[in-house]
């Protein structure tokens, strides 16, 4: 009898202090960090089956939390889902949404990014009194109407510290590349440049020979005309590095054009001394990877490293960060007290090829990549969390979440308020993670590749079923070939995407997938769903309310007065972090 009451005593004991302790630290305010990737594919790393590519790091990370396996992207493409992410929004209703085939923004010297009015989790962490910093890219604007009004940038959106790119990296970044920023505009901005020139020198060499007899002041004002046409463009694409790819600390300009073989220890070097300037927290870091964008720039240390070329060598390096950053954490005793997030913010870039050589992600199992609004392959991505002592380790969630639930996640940890007079898509997934709740609370996602509604996601709870249906799609350059190869992704609109009534659609629970359209001879429920669909889009779309389009072709075009120049403009150059590149 006494052995029983001392056993009773000791669980009775054992379970006070669990749930004592998991109320304390639920009480007390974590540290946040979240990792975003650029461009990485679900199938890229190990814990979500890539056997090939080495991601101990993150596959840790996974190990000792909770990984999701239905991670959605509001957005294929990064301005807009980073958009989301930042605001728990759709894109569409903060105008970061594209009508226009430029989906992202495409300059510094841009007047559109996220608006002054959207309120980032960033800003309400401010408000609870979380230190806030962001390293890395942004890719959400900087300037409006002068080259130093920053109404965009990260400082103006809540984040108290900002050392990154403001911009994204381009093949434009490194001098022995391709240049990647509207290639096609650029050809044919070239081919009438040099149609300018041949009608000149035929016309002079004409006037001289005495074959065609035309005034001289005709032809050298067409000469000057020519020449406007080609300063107008090449001043803007001609020096794409130096107006692009730029590092900044806070407001303050200190590479320009950047050094891509320093930047990634520079990045290192920053996150660790913003956890160690604020280990007495609260914080929140957002370490938003310039991996793993073309170029793909790695150091030497992890070059031919991989089994998988300069993709995976970048894979592994970034990895390699993830676990340097959270060594720092470790170092300064706060792994316990901190709250941890991995994901990317879209599905792997397909298209993104140098002759044979694959230099985008693999998304897996899943149909399409980067840019396709409605494939699973351009939207599932992966999804990571860990915080020792409150979340479970080990444990897989199959249930659909999303990009923006990041939103209502954190502002509920740091305990603030969600704002009140405009519509947040995200969920809170705290009780999901800790396993309080088996279901998400998404009832429908809707996916958008740019302005355009393609695909709607229904998560019938009571059945299990997850129903998918398209109404637009892509066409697959070479016909079958997955993806639109010659066109650097696939189009949003026009001749390049086909229109489906009835839609395709999908029981994702059956086939992730994607490979087996169901109709109405093979799927019983085929018109209850398609309806229960179409009325779940009427109710979104009277959601919505116009606003201004940030991607609009002026909002999007490059502005002279608006470049950030650390000079006297146009002799922007400049390095500020001196020229001993840091050792990894």
């Amino acid at each position: 009898l006494s052995f029983r009451s001392y056993l009773l005593t000791a669980l009775t004991s054992c379970l006070f202090w669990n749930i004592f302790g998991l109320s304390a630290a639920m009480d007390s305010k974590p540290n946040i960090i979240l990792f975003l990737a650029d461009d990485l594919g679900i199938g890229d790393i190990g814990c979500y089956g890539n056997n090939t590519l080495r991601t101990p790091n993150i596959d840790r990370l996974a190990r000792e939390g909770v990984k999701l396996t239905q991670h959605i992207a509001a957005a294929p493409l990064c301005t807009p889902s980073r958009a989301a992410f930042l605001t728990g929004r759709y894109p569409i209703r903060s105008g970061m949404a594209s009508s226009n085939r430029y989906r992202a923004l495409q300059w510094n010297a841009g007047s559109g990014g996220l608006p002054a009015n959207e309120t980032t989790f960033a800003k309400l962490l401010q408000q609870q009194g979380y230190t806030t910093g962001l390293i890395g890219k942004w890719h959400q604007g900087v300037n409006c109407e002068s080259f130093s009004d920053h109404c965009h940038h990260p400082l103006s959106h809540g984040f108290d510290y900002f050392y990154g790119m403001p911009f994204t990296l381009l093949n434009n970044c490194q001098e022995d590349k391709p240049p990647e920023l509207d290639v096609a505009l650029q050809a044919k901005l070239w081919l009438y440049s040099q149609i300018i020139i041949l009608a000149v020198l035929t016309l002079s060499a004409g006037n001289l020979s005495g074959l065609i007899s035309i005034r001289w002041k005709i032809i050298v004002c067409f000469t000057l005309v020519g020449s406007l046409f080609f300063i107008s463009w090449y001043s803007s694409y001609g020096f794409v590095q130096y107006w692009n790819c730029i590092l900044m600390r806070n407001r303050d300009i200190t590479e320009q054009p950047m050094k891509l073989e320093r930047t990634a220890s520079f990045m290192l070097k920053e996150a660790a001394s913003f956890i160690k300037r604020n280990r007495h927290g609260p914080f929140l870091l957002f370490v938003s990877f310039l991996h793993v964008h073309t170029p793909l720039f790695t150091t030497v240390k992890f070059q031919g490293k991989s089994h998988h070329g300069l993709y995976g060598d970048n894979v592994e390096e970034m990895d390699w960060m993830v676990g340097k950053i959270l060594d720092s954490l470790d170092k300064e005793g706060l792994k316990n007290r901190t709250f941890t997030y991995f994901a990317s913010d879209h599905g792997g870039h397909l298209e993104a090829q140098d002759g044979s050589a694959q230099l985008g992600g693999w998304n897996g199992i899943y149909k399409g990549g980067k840019g396709m609004g409605g494939w699973e392959g351009g939207i599932r991505v992966p999804g990571v969390f860990t915080w020792p002592g409150v979340l479970p380790a080990g444990v897989v969630i199959d249930e659909p979440t999303s990009l923006m639930d990041i939103y209502p996640t954190v502002v509920h940890l740091a305990g603030g308020i969600l704002p009140q007079d405009r519509v947040i898509d995200g969920r809170n997934l705290v009780p999901l993670l800790q396993g309080r709740v088996q279901k998400s609370e998404h009832e429908f996602l809707f996916h958008y590749c740019g302005s355009y509604l393609h695909a709607v996601r229904w998560h019938q709870k009571d059945s299990g079923a997850i129903w998918k249906a398209h109404y637009v799609t892509p066409v697959f350059h070479p016909p079958g070939a997955g993806a639109c190869y010659g066109k650097g992704v696939c189009p949003c609109f026009g001749e390049g995407v086909t229109h489906h009534d009835p839609p395709l659609l999908f029981d994702l629970s059956q086939d992730p997938s994607e490979a087996k359209p169901l109709t109405a001879d093979t799927e019983p429920l085929f018109d209850t769903v398609i309806k229960k669909i179409a009325r779940a889009v009427e109710e979104h779309r009277r959601t919505l309310v116009p606003v201004p389009e940030q991607l609009s072709l002026y909002n999007i075009m490059w502005k002279p007065w608006l470049q950030p120049c650390c000079g006297t403009f146009p002799l922007c150059w400049c390095d500020k972090e001196g020229d001993v590149t840091q050792s990894l």
